[in-house]
């Protein structure tokens, strides 16, 4: 943090490190991995290989494929990015560069939960610099509760907002940021009143608990009346226009 009370951004403008980690570039680049050596569990073997079926280039499945080795390990840890550049004969490298450059890949171990608060320009407009460092303080204890800074969560309205394990809740304070830690820690639903699922919207059945899971389509649409439809009547004080009478 600057003395500006600031959250701190790396050399390269961005919040998320890692850019401007120092590489050997005298290394030689790390070669596609052998897929003889390279042990991938089954079932996520199967599941890369479903995704590179769906594209006429095999490197466009490279966000599905690793969403699913991080689904299967928790994290884009090293062996799991190796197993995805194995099954789909791609160098660790690329597929490294698309784990650090998304911010919903976590190449760490990460806690329990996760805490996303929106560090972009709506938000950042609305004090979120200052509500991350309050979130990050709360959790500071707890080792289970994972504080991350995000780019956009694409919920402007809710600005200043965070997604805690999934679950949109804002507009925030920062004296929200201890209750947030307290309802993960007690296993309660998280700012109930604050969740974006339970706003108030302009449709009286959605976001409630009477909402319907499925949407009955009926089997018969009823068949369109024959004939022109009827004129509305006159009256009620209102000037209708005709073919010989203009309206005034």
């Amino acid at each position: 943090m600057d003395s500006g009370g600031r959250v701190k951004r790396f050399q390269h403008g961005s919040r998320v490190p890692g850019w401007d980690d120092s590489v050997d570039l005298g290394k030689d680049p790390a070669p596609v991995p052998e897929p003889a050596v390279t042990p991938v569990p089954e079932a996520l073997r199967a599941e890369i290989e479903g995704y590179m079926a769906r594209y006429p280039d095999r490197r466009s499945a490279v966000i599905p494929s690793l969403f699913a080795a991080q689904r299967h390990y928790g994290w884009c840890s090293p062996e799991a990015i190796d197993q995805v550049a194995a099954v789909m004969r791609i160098t660790p490298a690329y597929a490294t560069s698309i784990a650090t450059f998304y911010d919903m890949f976590e190449t760490h171990p990460p806690g329990g939960h996760d805490v996303y608060v929106c560090t972009n320009i709506s938000c950042s407009l609305r004090g979120a610099d200052e509500l991350y460092l309050a979130m990050v303080a709360a959790a500071e204890s707890s080792e289970d509760i994972n504080v991350r800074g995000f780019e956009c969560l694409g919920a402007c309205d809710l600005a200043p907002m965070a997604s805690v394990d999934g679950v949109y809740v804002g507009p925030l304070e920062n004296s929200d940021a201890e209750l947030i830690v307290e309802d993960v820690r007690a296993g309660r639903p998280v700012l109930e009143h604050k969740q974006l699922a339970r706003r108030r919207v302009a449709d009286p059945a959605a976001n409630s608990d009477d909402f319907p899971a499925t949407t009955t389509i009926p089997d018969t649409v009823p068949a369109p009346q024959a004939g022109p439809p009827t004129p509305p009547e006159r009256g009620h004080g209102e000037a209708t226009a005709t073919e010989d009478e203009p309206a005034q």
